[in-house]
């Protein structure tokens, strides 16, 4: 029983990370309908920044703050991937909405672009970038509104970033030949981020041992499940998301800011991203390539929890986790050892992580064959048109 015990929660533990993971991506896929390839790099971000954060407070604050790193390093994480998401959104998404195979690619490449990023980034480039970046979005704001209705606007809007982007090498070329600014920032190693001491325990119950990483996974997401479900169904921009969700054109005519209400989207769901990198650097090593391991198994959460639906997307992810480390740890041939032979040798065949994968997303295909709208279908005179 104890073996049952512990298996669960294990199993929860790892579910509890792909409801994280995916919680930002329903958000996005689920009441926009994008297809955001790029999820998983702004996990990556996330659990960057973590890096960076843990650097700081050892470098440069007294050995006592240490602790609390993980906890400055949440908001800032939201923060980091929300901004890179909102960047995103404005300059690639937003030209793509209602085309899903060209969001698909586009942000295909974004993700391609970011995890190249990570690897050979030096902080003269970055800062050549994001000067770029910044007089790209200001030319707008601070040329008069009158050149941006004529004819000749398209050039404008592409001049701006020709301008800026030139700005941007400059600055770039010229603080590469300072050594310290000219080295990356990461590279295509993995890397670690050490867990504070009071997240290095375990808290033993008799029946099972629960470490405290874990468990600070999983209050998490409780706690970002709780501030989701609140700022979608009591507050004033929840409310306006969910209506525009509904209806957008009929929204644009009762005065809701359409676009407004998209970019605040994107910032919230790329930012639970940022989150979700957080706890990842919880669970081990991080690198590069880490968006890969998630994106997949995020997309396949939110399409059978049903798009749009925070319930769905919970109990999707807890079931999908318990279901691959029961199958991919052996446990079940522990917690019942007289199975007959041939359901062992079934068994073991599945019992690696990599093949438990292949036989979950086998069943969940066999499940959308008979629903294929998910466990929470939506409903409605609008799904049915």
């Amino acid at each position: 029983m104890d073996l049952l015990y512990d298996t669960l929660f294990n199993g929860l533990a790892i579910g509890s990370v792909l409801v994280l993971a995916a919680l930002g991506l329903a958000v996005v896929f689920g009441l926009m309908g994008v297809i955001n390839m790029a999820h998983g790099e702004l996990m990556m971000l996330g659990a960057y920044t973590t890096f960076v954060v843990q650097n700081i407070f050892k470098a440069a604050l007294p050995e006592a703050l240490f602790p609390i790193y993980i906890l400055v390093s949440i908001p800032l994480a939201f923060l980091v991937s929300g901004l890179v998401g909102l960047l995103l959104e404005k300059t690639v998404i937003r030209r793509l909405y209602g085309r899903p195979l060209e969001t698909l690619l586009a942000t295909w490449g974004v993700s391609l672009i970011l995890q190249q990023f990570v690897r050979s980034v030096s902080s003269a480039f970055a800062l050549g970038l994001v000067l770029a970046v910044v007089l790209g979005l200001l030319v707008p704001r601070l040329t008069p509104r009158s050149w941006w209705q004529q004819r000749w606007t398209p050039l404008l809007a592409v001049g701006r970033w020709v301008v800026a982007g030139g700005l941007g090498i400059a600055l770039a070329s010229g603080l590469g030949t300072i050594r310290s600014l000219d080295q990356p920032w990461f590279s295509a190693r993995n890397i670690d981020v050490t867990a504070p001491t009071w997240l290095r325990g375990s808290i033993d119950l008799g029946a099972v041992n629960m470490p405290t990483a874990r468990l600070f996974i999983i209050a998490l997401t409780a706690l970002a499940l709780v501030a989701v479900t609140w700022f979608l169904q009591k507050s004033a921009w929840g409310i306006r998301i969910r209506a525009v969700t509904q209806n957008r054109s009929m929204s644009d005519c009762l005065g809701i800011p359409t676009e407004t209400v998209d970019a605040l989207t994107f910032l919230i769901g790329s930012g639970l991203a940022g989150v979700a990198g957080v706890a990842v650097t919880l669970l081990g090593s991080v690198g590069p390539n880490l968006g890969g391991n998630y994106i997949v198994d995020c997309f396949m959460v939110v399409v059978l929890g049903g798009v749009g639906k925070l319930a769905g997307t919970v109990l999707a992810a807890l079931g999908i986790g318990v279901l691959s480390y029961i199958v991919g740890s052996g446990s079940l041939l522990l917690v019942w050892p007289a199975m007959p032979a041939g359901l062992n040798e079934l068994i073991s065949f599945f019992a690696t992580t990599s093949m438990a994968k292949v036989l979950v997303f086998a069943i969940i295909v066999v499940f959308l064959q008979f629903r294929p709208a998910g466990l929470f279908p939506q409903k409605g005179r609008l799904v049915e048109a």
